[in-house]
């Protein structure tokens, strides 16, 4: 199982907010810290804002904050809101050409293996990483 870049972004997205969350982040601070795309960063803070795991204030002096305590939000939640789909081979989406499809034992045992790793991710929440700010390795990002 490979998560997507999208869905190890919104991971540490929350990760940093939830460092830091006495005040507002932003987008340009996060993308520094972790070396990542500005863009691409901002997409996947839009789409956490809009399943309610981030709050965004707009303006000057805006950012975005956990809409929610870390530990009301489950890591599974997160993976099912950021992954698109979970097809692991061909068989598991909607246009297959498989001629094995028919008694393959293969997607039972991938589908299983999933089942098995969102269950997992069900069992923590974003307050099982939780990261104290001085572990970022910097002194405190410009606001």
């Amino acid at each position: 199982m490979r998560l997507t870049q999208f869905t190890d972004y919104a991971l540490r997205l929350l990760i940093y907010a939830a460092a830091y969350s006495d005040r507002l982040v932003t987008i340009e601070e996060t993308a520094a810290v972790y070396g990542i795309s500005r863009n691409h960063l901002m997409k996947v803070a839009n789409l956490l804002t809009r399943h309610d795991f981030l709050r965004a204030v707009r303006g000057r002096t805006g950012g975005f904050m956990l809409a929610r305590a870390p530990e009301s939000i489950g890591l599974g939640h997160v993976v099912r809101s950021t992954k698109p789909d979970f097809s692991i081979v061909e068989c598991f989406g909607d246009t297959y050409q498989c001629r094995l499809t028919p008694s393959c034992q293969l997607k039972g045992i991938l589908g299983t293996a999933l089942a098995a790793f969102l269950n997992e991710m069900d069992r923590h929440t974003l307050a099982d990483l939780v990261l104290n700010p001085a572990q970022f390795g910097i002194e405190r990002p410009a606001a």
